[in-house]
């Protein structure tokens, strides 16, 4: 790999599974609710599969298990297998063993499915924030090599403003750990996410390319991006859930989601978070603040 390549990654969730809608939505209740995860997670596979694009699938512990055929058919498609918990809970709302419980159970699932290591992590909202970085420190213990948790941005749900933006090792207590945190751009002093999800969502097309465009020419870096399968999905369930704000922030612009995405895709190499710290290891560059 000579060319700067960036990180496409999917978080494998439900659209009744977000943080936006788990004060009204039990967790005891999931398995009531009508699955989509596996038809939109096939049609992301096969969009990504027509440009020949491989990624990061961080897939919920909860779906894995349920869903065991479609772990096997992201890895067959040769897209690395990551964690994003078990049970999508917010890690500042855990306690530390709460935590490391939660962490072996969904990296468990997984490894029993792929009889190999599972070593790439997200947590659910990135929820590694000040009050929840020892959390870095577990996933260490725990085996994991690679994190993607940690949004330096404001935000009423997640973030650490001031974090270093781009791909780097982190030390912690029990070791360093590869953190990828999602990319921003800085715009008057601030950062704005431009990553994915429903920013990509919500912004014009244009204006997200641009930005990412910039990580990778103004600063020589590589960028990550993160989508949900949901995303792809503007005919789910219209839940009656989650405050005003939560439910748009969920439904804006569904409709548009999959032809943006088809056009990113051509328009940037992708690669899996492994390879693209491969990359970084074998020829590093400079990083400009």
């Amino acid at each position: 790999m000579d060319a700067l390549v960036n990180a496409f990654t999917v978080d494998v969730e439900d659209y009744f599974q977000v943080s936006g809608f788990e004060r009204e939505i039990a967790r005891s209740d999931w398995g009531s609710y009508e699955s989509r995860v596996e038809s939109n997670t096939d049609r992301l596979l096969d969009l990504l599969a027509e440009q020949q694009v491989r990624g990061t699938f961080f897939i919920l512990g909860w779906v894995a298990e349920r869903f065991r055929g479609l772990v096997e058919r992201i890895y067959a498609r040769g897209h690395e297998i990551g964690s994003h918990s078990y049970w999508h809970r917010l890690i500042y709302e855990q306690t530390p063993a709460e935590f490391r419980e939660d962490v072996r159970r969904s990296r468990d699932v997984l490894q029993n499915i792929l009889g190999e290591r599972v070593t790439s992590y997200r947590a659910p909202s990135f929820s590694i924030t000040k009050r929840s970085l020892w959390a870095a420190e577990i996933l260490v213990e725990e085996g994991f090599e690679i994190d993607s948790s940690i949004y330096p941005v404001h935000h009423d749900r997640y973030g650490i403003p001031h974090a270093q933006r781009w791909l780097h090792p982190m030390p912690t207590p029990s070791g360093p750990i590869w953190e990828f945190p999602p990319s921003v751009v800085r715009r008057g002093g601030v950062n704005l996410p431009v990553s994915g999800g429903g920013y990509f969502r919500l912004y014009p097309q244009f204006l997200t390319e641009r930005c990412l465009r910039s990580v990778n020419e103004t600063h020589g870096e590589p960028f990550m991006f993160y989508i949900h399968p949901w995303e792809i999905d503007p005919r789910q369930p219209r839940l009656k859930a989650g405050t005003r704000l939560s439910r748009w922030r969920h439904y804006v612009n569904l409709r548009s989601t999959e032809s943006k995405l088809r056009s990113l895709v051509k328009r940037f190499p992708f690669a899996p978070l492994r390879d693209v710290i491969a990359h970084k290891r074998s020829a590093p560059q400079p990083c400009v603040p």
